[in-house]
């Protein structure tokens, strides 16, 4: 496969731009899409999953996405060495019967010299929100370039 630009080791504008990609095609809610930032065998845990390879990577995004309606997520640069990134994010989502959440995170990436994603480390709690209390309210599938960050927010 060809490279995935950006490619490590990373400088902080490199690490931004991998970061904002992530994010960008995170909102797309597109398993498949996504999937292709990942080397074939990417080793995941989110929360108390553990998994590996891009088919299980494309079946996690499918129920997770099928769970939390309307998706939107910010990511934010936390710090970078040579092939690695670390995130810290927030989404908001709604499950079946109304409730909205919020839930924060952080994620540990590692690349391998073409920029595809090894290893994805991901902590993350929920918090129960009110529909007032939202502050995505984006309608296109990826965030506004004048949308406020995760810092503007406060959050």
């Amino acid at each position: 496969m060809a490279p995935r630009p950006p490619v490590p080791p990373f400088t902080r504008e490199t690490a931004i731009a991998k970061v904002r990609a992530a994010e960008d095609a995170w909102n797309s809610r597109n398993p498949e899409l996504v999937a292709q930032a990942y080397s074939s065998d990417s080793a995941w845990r989110n929360r108390a999953e553990i998994f590996s390879g891009r088919e299980a990577i494309v079946e996690f995004l499918s129920r997770k996405w099928s769970k939390e309606i309307d998706y939107r997520l910010i990511k934010e640069l936390w710090a970078f060495d040579g092939n690695r990134i670390a995130v810290r994010f927030a989404y908001e989502w709604r499950d079946d019967s109304g409730n909205w959440f919020r839930s924060y995170g952080n994620e540990n990436w590692e690349f391998d010299a073409d920029g595809f994603m090894t290893h994805r480390y991901a902590s993350i709690n929920d918090l129960p929100i009110r529909e007032d209390e939202r502050k995505y309210r984006w309608t296109t599938p990826t965030r506004p370039a004048d949308h406020a960050g995760l810092s503007e927010l406060g959050l």
